[in-house]
């Protein structure tokens, strides 16, 4: 029998450089690797995220800002320590650490391109 052990959201980014730069400087990931240019992956504990430099319809991305959806859901401990983390490293908080009606506690950071990221820690 198998079974799944991970997955990784993939992002479109307009400069594949300045993703990278943001995700390892603002949020601590740390780049696994890089191929031909265009295509990355990082990662921070055991969540990953895959780059890829390509177009995406800004409308779309609009719309789920406007909607709070969420681009990638990232489980952690500690959420109140990485919070600080993220913002004293410059990271956008999108959204504040709070508590949640479900009992969790998270907050939103948004990436260079848009992207939504929720870090939450159950309570």
């Amino acid at each position: 029998m198998t079974t799944s052990v991970s997955a990784a959201p993939q992002f479109l980014v307009d400069d594949l450089e300045r993703s990278l730069r943001f995700y390892e400087e603002r949020l601590g990931f740390t780049r696994d690797f890089v191929y031909e240019g265009f295509y990355a992956s990082v990662s921070r504990g055991g969540a990953v995220i895959h780059l890829k430099c390509a177009p995406k319809l800004e409308a779309g991305r609009a719309h789920r800002k406007a909607e709070e959806h969420l681009d990638a859901f990232l489980a952690v401990t500690g959420v109140e320590e990485l919070h600080a983390e993220l913002a004293g490293r410059g990271a956008t908080i999108a959204r504040p650490l709070e508590r949640r009606p479900w009992g969790a506690r998270d907050f939103y950071v948004e990436d260079p391109d848009g992207y939504v990221l929720c870090f939450s820690e159950n309570a």
